[in-house]
């Protein structure tokens, strides 16, 4: 370790705020402090918290921490997201805000149903503002009553009265969505002093991760656990704030150095991921903008090569030209298609390099594609779950009757959700009582309450018999595979069967005990596995292996990846900055686009291609484009540009491809 992260690590004096850069090892600094803590300062493993942001940043510190630790005992020991830690103290204290611990986890789609419905619309894009608003004021840590009070224009006045219809509805399946999973525990905490009490005691030390991405909630909440002790560690770099959009406050960086006069502030400003000029390009832009805490990353892996600037007729162009030189650049230097990456801002334009990219046989996985719970055939199984670990979970309870068809209607479901919203109960409930009962005929009541009864039996083997053997008892009784192979062509249904058996396989592994430290899910029932299911599901799906094809990517997802080598494509005005934050009059915008530049060159290692082009179609017609303002502010002496035609360098550049070329014709020749 260097300097200043052994300094961070054996700092225990009081709150510290590591400023990290980009790739400056503060994945490193916060392994090596859990086991200083574990080894020298004398906490035991349960006492101490590490908190990130995605399942995979957990699982990688997991790994390091275990491998760090060998031979001792890490038992107990919580490295988790923000949303496990906050499900983990909902399970434990659920009574105290009148939940029962199943409750279930309303995924984004479950969310926007229960919207759909309470305001009795198909209109998407309304359903989507009114969700994201509804979001907002959740991480925000603003109730009903609040965003009602605080509404100044009829459009939030309407949401606000959703927000509190929805709560109540959420509250009547007993469930929470995704933001609940924070918003409840800080509540928890406000309203029960003994259980912010217990949870202060039980974990001694925070160690936070990505800190810049909080938002107002999350600040809350670490605030309240740490007390006035202000035992933590944050480790975050202000200029890789880039989700601002998303509920993120820069700005809870700035309020550490209040909120704890004892702060104390370590940066760490040593890369060891890039070279020198990608480094000096990524110092430059980032200049441009306000700082919060100033730090020059630098780097002692030698110069590099030259940054390549590439204009481009057209995004058809752009995609022909970045494939070729990804091809050249591969033969060329004998790396792997993992060493590239190719970068965007907006999912959308990935679709013509994927075309591109299969028209040359080139691997390639793309992030932010469907997740593996994203897919119908899972959805269908962990409805099913979802009914056995909290009946009164309205939405599963529909899935699950429906798919596959049990004689059940919709006729019988429409009387039953009349019957269950006049009496205030769920679905599940209302199939037993005899005022719905009398109302339909006898063989729907004998369908409905044979589904009602076998999910009973199925709620008793959960918490009794191996996870497994449920699983597949299940699979077996509603003919599953028999319904996939009715309803799809047999290539998709032999598909989604295997899928199906990955999934029952998978989770029966994690429901095996494992004495060895590993998720904390391992060894659990069925009931305790449902949580952890629909928690993955929302986080980001499973970690498999890495395979070997290049990566597309949005820049939000790439945050905290690095890759030898990477194209960074469509850097124009408009879209990188985004066209909202050009026309925007809050400066704010502007400097979140130059971050996520900023992020953008800081993921390359070796070497770094940028492209935009001269005209891009968009609805339908084709328009003239600008460069990107953030071209300008890499320094000129670390950028070649080519096919630029108002660029002096043209010739030059004309040469350096003519040379290229025969370099490459003479290492054929040699082959």
């Amino acid at each position: 370790m260097n300097a200043p992260q052994r300094e961070a690590v054996k700092y225990l004096d009081g709150p510290l705020l590591v400023l990290a850069g980009a790739g400056s090892g503060k994945t490193r600094v916060i392994t090596q402090k859990i086991s200083y803590l574990i080894n020298e300062a004398g906490y035991a493993p349960k006492e101490i918290a590490a908190i990130t942001f995605t399942n995979k940043a957990a699982l990688e510190m997991q790994e390091r921490v275990a491998k760090l630790m060998q031979g001792k005992s890490i038992k107990g020991l919580t490295i988790a997201t923000f949303h496990s830690l906050g499900l983990q103290m909902l399970r434990a204290e659920a009574a105290l805000l009148g939940y029962k611990p199943q409750f279930s986890i309303l995924d984004s789609s479950d969310s926007f149903k229960i919207l759909a419905d309470v305001l009795a619309t198909t209109d998407k894009q309304l359903l989507r503002k009114t969700q994201w608003q509804i979001s907002n004021w959740k991480n925000s840590f603003i109730n009903p009553d609040q965003a009602k009070a605080q509404a100044d224009e009829e459009l939030t006045h309407a949401a606000a009265k959703v927000y509190q219809i929805y709560q109540q509805t959420l509250k009547a399946y007993q469930s929470v969505d995704f933001d609940d999973l924070i918003k409840l525990p800080v509540e928890l905490f406000e309203q029960h002093e003994n259980a912010l009490n217990k949870w202060q005691r039980k974990l001694q030390y925070l160690l936070i991760d990505e800190y810049q991405d909080t938002n107002a909630c999350q600040y809350k909440l670490v605030k309240m656990l740490t007390g006035h002790r202000g035992q933590f560690t944050a480790v975050g770099d202000d200029d890789q704030a880039i989700y601002g959009w998303r509920g993120a406050d820069v700005e809870n960086l700035r309020q550490l150095t209040t909120d704890f006069s004892q702060l104390k502030v370590i940066k760490l400003e040593q890369n060891y991921r890039s070279s020198v000029r990608i480094l000096r390009a990524a110092n430059q832009v980032i200049s441009n903008n306000p700082k919060l805490f100033e730090k020059k990353l630098w780097s002692d892996l030698g110069m590099g090569d030259l940054i390549q600037v590439t204009a481009a007729m057209s995004e058809e162009h752009e995609a022909e030209s970045v494939v070729m030189k990804l091809q050249a650049h591969k033969f060329e230097s004998r790396t792997y298609y993992k060493d590239y990456a190719i970068l965007y801002r907006g999912n959308h334009q990935a679709r013509i390099l994927e075309q591109h990219l299969r028209h040359h046989k080139i691997p390639y996985t793309i992030s932010g594609g469907q997740s593996f719970f994203d897919k119908a055939e899972i959805k269908d199984l962990i409805s099913y779950l979802r009914l056995i670990a909290n009946e009164d979970d309205d939405p599963a309870f529909i899935r699950a009757a429906t798919t596959p068809k049990k004689g059940i209607g919709n006729t019988t479901l429409e009387r039953l959700g009349e019957y269950a919203s006049a009496h205030q109960t769920s679905l599940f409930a209302a199939a037993f009582e005899g005022g719905f009962q009398s109302e339909i005929g006898n063989k729907q009541l004998e369908d409905l309450l044979n589904f009602c009864q076998y999910i009973n039996k199925l709620q008793e083997r959960a918490v009794r018999d191996p996870a497994g053997e449920v699983l597949n008892d299940l699979l077996a009784t509603i003919q599953y595979e028999a319904f996939l192979y009715d309803s799809e062509e047999p290539r998709a249904a032999e598909v989604k069967w295997t899928n199906v058996l990955d999934f029952i396989g998978w989770l029966t592994k994690k429901g095996e005990p494992n004495t060895e430290y590993g998720n904390e899910a391992e060894g659990k029932n069925l009931l305790e596995l449902t949580q952890m299911v629909s928690l993955m599901s929302m986080l980001e799906g499973r970690e498999n292996g890495e395979p070997d094809a290049v990566k597309l990517s949005t820049l939000h997802a790439a945050k905290g990846l690095e890759f030898g080598h990477v194209f960074l494509i469509g850097v124009e005005e408009g879209i990188l900055p985004h066209r909202e934050s050009v026309d925007a009059t809050d400066p704010s915008k502007i400097e979140e686009e130059r971050r996520l530049m900023y992020v953008g060159i800081t993921r390359a290692q070796k070497s770094l291609n940028i492209s935009w082009c001269k005209k891009r179609k968009r609805a339908g017609e084709m328009e003239m484009c600008e460069p990107s303002r953030f071209i300008a502010e890499i320094p000129k002496d670390d950028v070649r540009h080519f096919g630029n035609p108002f660029n002096k360098d043209a010739e030059a550049s004309k040469d350096f491809g003519k040379s290229k070329m025969a370099g490459i014709k003479a290492m054929l020749g040699k082959n």
